[in-house]
């Protein structure tokens, strides 16, 4: 495209607003870190206008903000949960698109940041349908998942501690005591040589600290419970416990998009892959590799309880 063609496309912001407000315009919006690029298409599918805004709220108020309601598709990624909420409070129709469904975009021979958002805005224009469209699960359950997540990291964190400290003490000839990770503190490495002391007493003592969080996080998780007391109903499944509920209450979040009780499996990934074309059926893979829960919620007798009460096989 000329430098001339691509000046003409860059419409001020006050421009698109007055289109906006006479005719009906799908924007397809390509999400970076620092800055997003935006192409505009009017009712009749011509590119009106694109350019860049930085990804803030100032950034998406000064295009959107008193913006004629719209259709915005965007591809799900780390700064689309908070962008689609913010943009669907002015009032916009926010399609968040799943990448893995778009071959379209994923797949191209030709990929930029220009011909990826055209086509993002193309296809919402068509049929949102042919974008795969997923919901974000709402701020506060995002923040709930997200101690979750922070907690299993440091736990994450004090596993890998632990077997380094125990790792370098072997090669002297030496053990530490077996214990808990609770009680993994820098004391254990009393009795031990000065060698080894001096390699893992900075890690017991990381350990310590980590465990210390780790609590802080238990307890925060044990207040976050009594906001949802469906969470009652899971416990009742034995090997299921209040980290295990919320996990798996905070994924679904909402119990009533399902139709079926029996949709929520597939939901977390717990189905297998499927290649039927004519005579040939096939399936194959495991359904415990695809779960996006928690490792422990895979149960040997591979049964949970939704939030509505009903037991489910995953």
């Amino acid at each position: 495209m000329k430098k001339d063609s691509i000046a003409k496309l860059q419409m001020t912001k006050s421009q698109i607003r007055r289109m906006a407000a006479k005719q009906r315009l799908t924007v397809g919006l390509d999400l970076g870190d620092r800055s997003s690029r935006y192409c505009i298409l009017n009712e009749a599918g011509g590119k009106a206008s694109e350019d860049q805004l930085l990804t803030t709220k100032a950034g998406l108020d000064s295009l959107f903000a008193k913006m004629a309601v719209c259709r915005i598709a965007l591809e799900v990624g780390t700064h689309s949960p908070w962008v689609s909420r913010h943009l669907a409070a002015m009032g916009h129709e926010v399609i968040v698109a799943n990448p893995r469904k778009v071959r379209l975009i994923t797949q191209s021979v030709k990929k930029n940041d220009r011909m990826d958002v055209e086509q993002l805005a193309r296809l919402a224009r068509v049929d949102p349908q042919l974008l795969g469209p997923i919901r974000h699960r709402g701020a506060e359950a995002q923040g709930d998942l997200a101690v979750i997540r922070a907690r299993g990291e440091l736990v994450d964190c004090r596993t890998a501690l632990i077997n380094t400290a125990r790792g370098l003490a072997k090669p002297m000839g030496e053990r530490l005591k077996s214990c808990d990770a609770d009680y993994v503190k820098e004391s254990l490495a009393e009795g031990l040589s000065e060698a080894t002391q001096n390699a893992i007493r900075p890690l017991l003592k990381s350990v310590e600290e980590i465990s210390r969080q780790i609590g802080a996080y238990d307890k925060k998780i044990q207040e976050m419970e009594k906001r949802y007391p469906e969470t009652k109903v899971l416990k009742q499944v034995h090997g299921v416990g209040t980290l295990i509920a919320l996990t798996f209450m905070l994924t679904l979040e909402d119990a009533e998009r399902f139709a079926h009780s029996r949709d929520v499996g597939p939901y977390l990934g717990l189905t297998r892959k499927l290649r039927d074309s004519g005579e040939s059926s096939r399936s194959w893979g495991s359904a415990r590799r695809e779960t996006c829960c928690c490792d422990g919620c895979w149960y040997k007798q591979r049964t949970a309880s939704c939030a509505m009460g009903r037991r489910i096989a995953i």
